[in-house]
């Protein structure tokens, strides 16, 4: 924790309230949460601290983010009536970042359209893991001048070390894991490849492993989301078929739809860690203090 305390209020909403407070605590930054109302026709009002100093920070991971979109256009809007003149945004998780182009003609580009509505609302954004392809920086997503990426893959290579005593094989469920899977490996020494996959729908997935050796290893499957748990749950299960002594899942984001844990849990899943990005029973790795840094450094 640093030794000088911030000067600023942290906002967050009632059901982040624990790791703002976290956050808040690591900063020294007042905590401040939104009260919110919802109306019986859907809309919602905010309503913040009557005053607010020039530096603000919110809080707002978007997962199931549809509302919550909604929620920071009035935030924002009411924080600069009442104070703020920099506007931080920390979402630990970004929403709409997959479309980054029109794969069909007519559809909408999501990634440039909610990071451009992002853009208007906040000076700053810091993530974490943001899904980004065919881009190369979060700034091109979200044009703000400080445009931050926290990256989850050594967080979780270091968890992962102090869970698994023997030799750990990282594998990565798909070819886009390979950035996570390869950065964490390097992190320990250790040996790592990915599957392929060949998607036929949300729910149905056709894995291959790699060429490796499998048989009686501790093996660790590692990805930056989890949603759906199909390609996972796939991927375990070969594993398990290939011999391995263990099968562990990592992931930064535990989006983790209905019914998925238990799907991966029953395809041979032993241990299942995530960050606390998105708020869930399987959060064994805290990214505050990484947070907390780049606010600092601000």
């Amino acid at each position: 924790m640093s030794s000088v305390p911030l000067s600023g209020v942290l906002l967050c909403f009632d059901d982040e309230r624990t790791v703002a407070q976290a956050c808040a605590n690591h900063t020294g930054l007042a905590l401040a949460v939104v009260e919110r109302h919802r109306f019986p026709d859907g809309e919602v009002k905010v309503r913040l601290p009557a005053a607010l100093p020039p530096r603000v920070v919110v809080w707002r991971g978007l997962h199931q983010p549809n509302e919550k979109l909604v929620e920071l256009m009035l935030v924002a809007h009411a924080a600069r009536t009442l104070g703020a003149q920099h506007l931080t945004l920390v979402a630990p998780y970004l929403a709409y970042m997959r479309q980054d182009i029109a794969f069909n003609p007519g559809e909408a580009v999501s990634q440039r359209i909610v990071g451009a509505f992002l853009a208007d609302l906040f000076d700053a954004v810091i993530t974490v893991d943001p899904h980004l392809h065919r881009v190369a920086t979060l700034q091109e997503a979200i044009p703000v001048r400080d445009a931050m990426v926290l990256d989850g893959a050594p967080l979780l290579s270091d968890h992962i070390a102090t869970q698994c005593t023997a030799d750990v094989l990282l594998i990565g469920p798909d070819e886009e894991s390979l950035q996570w899977v390869a950065q964490a490996a390097r992190r320990h020494g250790w040996e790592h490849g990915v599957c392929r996959k060949t998607r036929h729908g949300d729910r149905e997935v056709d894995i291959e492993l790699p060429t490796l050796a499998v048989r009686g290893r501790a093996v660790v499957l590692m990805d930056d989301v989890a949603s759906s748990g199909h390609t996972l749950a796939r991927a375990a299960a070969l594993l398990r078929e290939a011999g391995a002594a263990s099968v562990d899942v990592a992931v930064t984001h535990a989006l983790f739809a209905e019914g998925a844990v238990a799907l991966i849990r029953e395809a041979g899943v032993d241990r299942l860690w995530s960050t606390d990005c998105i708020p869930h029973p399987s959060n064994a790795v805290s990214i505050v203090p990484a947070v907390a840094a780049r606010l600092r450094g601000l």
